[in-house]
């Protein structure tokens, strides 16, 4: 036996692996959820509409089951080429999934880009099942009509109720999927939650915290990479990360007066990235001019997405 298949003798039961599509419009709450279900921070959580761009994938271990979440980019009305690959990824991870997860925000109910979804559901043909999210702001009778309107234009196999904040209502998702995914060994060593690489996590982490500190002031067209990662002899790590933006007002926006908003950035980020590598972090953060980096497709290499033609 593999060290990536469990032991099934201690459960007398055999292993099960997949992977779930989480999908939804932008600001859905699905970042929120994948962290909560995988039970830590891997995915970029931010009150910024469609902070995640690429697929992120968390991996969560439930009973006998590996469950790998893909938390897509949030499915929106495409504007620019940023936008269309992002939705074209979102539509690509669903396609790829054993199980669909449409995660829909209780409050906004089957409105605008909810309902765009449903009908997008209609082409894709794996299971799927819903998740009503940010229960604790709805009427009870209101929540049953949603769930009544939404089945009804899909078939769903289970409908959930939940909020990805507090947690209510999570383990019943969990049990579910444990129970539904393919029997089979698991992808992924026990204590791997994520297969994103942690030059890109690392980069994800300090991206939030510049949406975090900005999200009034600096538009959508920043990108955050690292440039480099070194390894110390003192155990601790130099990262080096370039933030890109694409006009000369925004670098002084992103560097704040006296460099205070970029000093504050690069604290959070690297206190949360130290505490993921369970190390010390020098983090140093450089601000660049790139004009249209968003029609680089370098750029979207980066951020492990299709450059739209």
């Amino acid at each position: 036996m593999t060290d990536m298949e469990h032991d099934t003798a201690a459960t007398g039961a055999p292993t099960r692996s997949g992977f779930v599509a989480l999908i939804g419009a932008t600001n859905a709450g699905k970042s929120t959820l994948v962290n909560r279900l995988v039970g830590a921070k891997v995915s970029i959580v931010s009150h910024k509409v469609q902070t995640t761009r690429a697929i992120v994938r968390g991996i969560a271990i439930h009973d006998n089951a590996q469950i790998v979440f893909m938390d897509t980019p949030g499915i929106f009305k495409p504007r620019r080429r940023l936008d269309r690959a992002m939705v074209t990824s979102a539509w690509g991870g669903a396609k790829d999934a054993d199980l669909i997860m449409l995660l829909i925000d209780s409050e906004r109910g089957l409105k605008g880009d909810a309902e765009a979804i449903l009908e997008g559901l209609k082409e894709v043909h794996q299971p799927k099942i819903l998740v009503l999210n940010k229960i604790d702001q709805v009427r009870p009778e209101d929540l049953l009509k949603l769930a009544a309107a939404a089945n009804e234009a899909v078939k769903f196999e289970r409908t959930f109720m939940i909020s990805a904040l507090s947690g209510s209502g999570c383990d019943d998702v969990m049990d579910y999927l444990a129970k539904a995914l393919p029997e089979g060994p698991w992808y992924y060593p026990e204590d791997q939650i994520s297969d994103l690489p942690m030059r890109q996590l690392a980069a994800e982490i300090t991206r939030e915290k510049l949406f975090l500190r900005l999200h009034q002031e600096l538009p959508y067209a920043s990108h955050v990479e690292t440039e480099k990662w070194e390894e110390r002899k003192d155990g601790s790590v130099r990262i080096e990360q370039v933030i890109y933006v694409e006009r000369e007002s925004q670098k002084k926006i992103a560097l704040g007066k006296g460099g205070e908003a970029i000093k504050a950035i690069s604290t959070a980020a690297r206190k949360e990235i130290s505490e993921i590598l369970e190390q010390p972090v020098h983090l140093f953060l450089f601000v660049k001019v790139r004009e249209n980096w968003g029609d680089d497709p370098e750029r979207f290499r980066e951020m492990g997405l299709e450059f739209p033609r």
